[in-house]
């Protein structure tokens, strides 16, 4: 084990060197391209009817939660074919302003049916996460709070109940992302919960002026990374019982290694096709939980490059971006961090080994600076690469020029900042186009969520931005002159016909290859689109497409069609 590590830091060593010296080359200024880009977004939010304002439960205590989320969710609870929308509010358990669910409506328009869903509750409100936890067909939802995780079975017609006692979830810490993912490959969806710090409200803050102000994490001890898995249905008589969780966060290994963990990506990091863990620390070293097969983990970030950015310090970080960004198959993560630091971009490569090349990319010149959370790659003009976008929002006071967002409460707006957005050339550079897209990022809020979906099954991905005490906001795609596209929903008929978390999906057309993870869970605090999308720039044929299923097998998929959207059923293939 030893001389394995030691292997390991060597080769990261040796690989960082490389890329500080292509880094010295390669850095270049994206400001001139800024305002020249296309538009890429239009806000139609009042258009489609969607009227939520995030309550933060601001009192002027600077109670820490308040301003560290809330999330969202897309997700499809009836099986219409429409994606509806969950978001979430951060008040106190007895608050009348409870988390507010829409379904969409054939023509679009979102509509208010929290009255009576079971979602409709109270809280300390921070994430969201949405999986088919029973193998029912029907997407469930578990929401992260400060003090709890509470899951919620959905029983059909709009209606869920929760059961969280009864499945044994019982995270009684400041849970913030959470992810279903099936770390045993048994065909359940197990459950990781990142906990943030071991807060007191007692302790106080002030800035340099003697002003009361928010406490960062570097006055708490960090917290574990729960881990639960999912013992599946039983039957009492004629009736499924069940889901039944089993915490497992000891004997897996988890608890070893402490953090104040913010952002989470289960996906599989050494190429062994088993999920690993990867939980974005906030002021801390990275974790990276590694599967062994057996239900057991080994941290190992430092090892393989991803605990550390390219000057060997540990950041703020917070969201998870994740794609292949250089088209070679492999998973690589963009993760966002304070404004006093860079966001770092670290790119896999040979596989299991990951090095920090965010200025080889051209990502560490843009217009303006930002404290970033929410996070996400997309091909949002569907010419073959992913572009990114990322909002922002000030932990501490801070003082952006940019006159802020409708709605955005007084007591938030030192606080607020503008998104960014960042399109790639196709030749290893995002150039920033920012201020050539101002419904996305002319105007200032406390950003923290950052959803993407293909919320109108039109090709092209939207995005969704909230903000703490300030409105949601439904970005529509309107680049123009987009390319062909493929949308691709995986399930396993077997299991319900639920979404194949955890599969991984290459699409080949010519000679280009694009690699794609179903895995709804990444950014900041947020559940995603569970289906991938595929941009395909002038090609009008797919070849073949691949997948690797989540139990190990692998399939082969051809005569799909582009332009449309496909389900690929496991066992229909080659």
């Amino acid at each position: 084990m030893h001389c394995r590590r030691f292997c390991l830091f060597a080769v990261i060593l040796a690989l960082w060197l490389c890329g500080c010296k292509r880094e010295d080359r390669e850095v270049s200024s994206t400001k001139s391209a800024a305002t020249n880009g296309p538009v890429l977004f239009q806000d139609i939010t009042a258009r489609v009817g969607l009227n939520f304002i995030h309550d933060s439960g601001a009192t002027g205590a600077y109670f820490m939660p308040e301003h560290v989320g809330s999330g969202v969710a897309f997700f499809d609870y009836d099986n219409d074919g429409r994606l509806d929308l969950l978001l979430i509010q951060c008040v106190a358990p007895n608050s009348t302003n409870k988390n507010r669910l829409f379904h969409q409506e054939s023509d679009g328009s979102l509509r208010d049916v929290s009255s009576g869903s079971g979602l409709d509750v109270a809280g300390y409100g921070m994430g969201v996460a949405a999986g088919d936890v029973d193998n029912d067909g029907l997407a469930d939802v578990l929401i992260t709070e400060y003090g709890a995780a509470r899951l919620f079975s959905n029983r059909g017609s709009g209606k869920f109940v929760e059961i969280t006692s009864s499945a044994g979830i019982d995270n009684y810490r400041w849970a913030t992302a959470a992810s279903f993912f099936d770390y045993d490959r048994d065909g359940w969806l197990d459950l990781a919960i990142a906990n943030y710090i071991d807060y007191s409200p007692t302790h106080k803050c002030f800035d340099a002026a003697g002003v009361q102000e928010y406490c960062g994490p570097q006055n708490f001890q960090g917290t574990v990374t729960r881990l639960f898995r999912n013992l599946g249905r039983s039957l009492a008589g004629a009736n499924p019982v069940g889901p039944r969780f089993e915490d497992v966060t000891i004997r897996s290994g988890l608890a070893r290694v402490t953090g104040p963990g913010l952002g989470l990506l289960c996906a599989d990091f050494d190429g062994d096709h088993w999920p690993d863990i990867f939980v974005a620390d906030d002021g801390k070293p990275n974790r990276l939980f590694i599967n062994h097969h057996d239900g057991t983990f080994t941290e190992e970030a430092v090892l393989r490059g991803l605990a550390y950015n390219a000057m060997g310090a540990a950041a703020g970080n917070m969201g998870i971006a994740c794609a292949d960004v250089n088209g070679d198959g492999l998973l690589d993560i963009f993760v966002t961090h304070l404004v006093e630091e860079q966001h770092a971009l670290w790119v896999q490569g040979p596989r299991g080994l990951f090095q920090d090349m965010t200025a080889v990319f051209g990502l560490v010149n843009p217009t303006w600076r930002g404290t970033g959370f929410g996070a996400v790659f997309a091909d949002f003009d569907c010419d073959g690469d992913d572009d990114l976008a990322f909002v922002n929002g000030f932990v501490r006071r801070g003082n952006d020029p940019a006159p802020r967002v409708e709605g955005l409460k007084p007591f938030w707006s030192p606080y607020a900042q503008r998104n960014q957005l960042f399109v790639n050339n196709g030749a290893g550079k995002f150039a920033d186009v920012s201020l050539a897209n101002p419904d996305f990022c002319g105007r200032a809020a406390v950003g923290r969520a950052l959803a993407c979906a293909d919320v109108d099954n039109d090709g092209g991905i939207d995005l969704l931005a909230t903000s703490t005490g300030g409105p949601a906001r439904l970005l529509r795609n309107v680049a123009p002159g987009r390319g062909h596209w493929i949308s691709i929903r995986a399930i396993d008929p077997t299991l319900g016909g639920r979404d194949a978390y955890g599969a991984e999906i290459v699409v080949q057309a010519g000679k280009r290859q694009w690699w794609r993870l179903v895995q709804p869970s990444y950014s900041y605090l947020v559940s995603n689109d569970p289906r991938v999308h595929v941009g395909l720039g002038g090609a009008d044929r797919i070849d073949l497409i691949r997948v690797a299923w989540p139990d190990g097998s692998e399939e082969k998929f051809s005569g799909m069609p582009v332009d449309g959207q496909v389900v690929l059923r496991k066992g229909a293939g080659q």
